[in-house]
């Protein structure tokens, strides 16, 4: 549906890039709350703040990995022990700090917001299923300058294989338990995503009821759905038409 839309408009035809997922956020088990790892991103680097106990009459313990994404879609890095002075020094002396390296870590991704967690602090080795945290409901309704982007794939005709990209007026709407999002293409038409969404973390994602002003109904999954500091982003995926299979992303800044 979009990349007929798309092409019409502006010709597109540049591969679709899938980007990945950015997994920056507080990570858990929910059976085992009291401990955690937050993952700050950036690009293809995580590093990690582990906030753990240690054998020693359940101490808290701080260590920290520098995980590299590597080509088996896994994470793996060095996992260190810091110490330093007393937080209530004043100067802060960087001289009283340690840094040694006590094992291995490895984030192995199963979603976007699950996954499988190893690591080591000596001979001791810690395997967790852990998930992204979620700490408050993150508020998207309003109206967004946008951008989308989408592939479709697999369709029976090879000719309505293809990519496309253009601007579009994005209208997110939360209501009701109901999360909505309205992509309008002036003068064109426009479709609708609706469904419950779930919050894990700062993604929420939902099953949806796809519709275009065409006639078009389909189902949808919307999921990856966040807020940035300047708006908001998201993915989808849908069958289409044809037996074409749709990926789309989104992104657009508060107007």
């Amino acid at each position: 549906m979009f990349k007929r839309i798309l092409l019409t408009l502006f010709l597109a035809s540049a591969a679709f890039r899938a980007d990945a997922t950015d997994y920056t956020d507080i990570w858990w088990n929910p059976g085992e709350s009291g401990w955690g790892v937050n993952f700050a991103q950036n690009s293809n680097f995580i590093f990690a703040t582990f906030f753990i106990y240690g054998p020693s009459n359940n101490a808290p313990t701080w260590v920290t990995g520098q995980l590299a994404l590597g080509a088996d879609g896994n994470f793996t890095g060095a996992l260190y022990a810091t110490t330093g002075p007393w937080y209530g020094a004043v100067p802060f002396d960087p001289a009283q700090v340690t840094i040694n390296q006590v094992g291995n870590a490895s984030f192995h991704p199963i979603a976007a917001d699950t996954g499988a967690l190893s690591y080591n602090v000596g001979a001791m080795q810690v395997s967790k299923n852990i998930q992204r945290q979620s700490l408050v409901s993150i508020p998207l309704a309003g109206d967004y300058m946008a951008g989308i982007s989408l592939v479709e794939s697999n369709c029976a005709d090879p000719i309505n294989n293809g990519s496309g990209h253009g601007p579009v007026n994005l209208q997110v709407t939360q209501a009701r338990g109901q999360t909505g999002i309205a992509l309008n293409f002036p003068g064109i038409g426009s479709c609708t995503f609706t469904g419950v969404a779930t919050q894990s973390g700062q993604l929420l994602a939902f099953p949806a009821t796809y519709m275009c002003s065409s006639g078009f109904n389909t189902a949808a999954t919307v999921y990856e759905l966040r807020a940035t500091s300047l708006g908001v982003e998201g993915r989808w995926t849908a069958p289409n038409a044809g037996g074409c299979y749709e990926e789309g992303r989104f992104g657009g800044v508060r107007q």
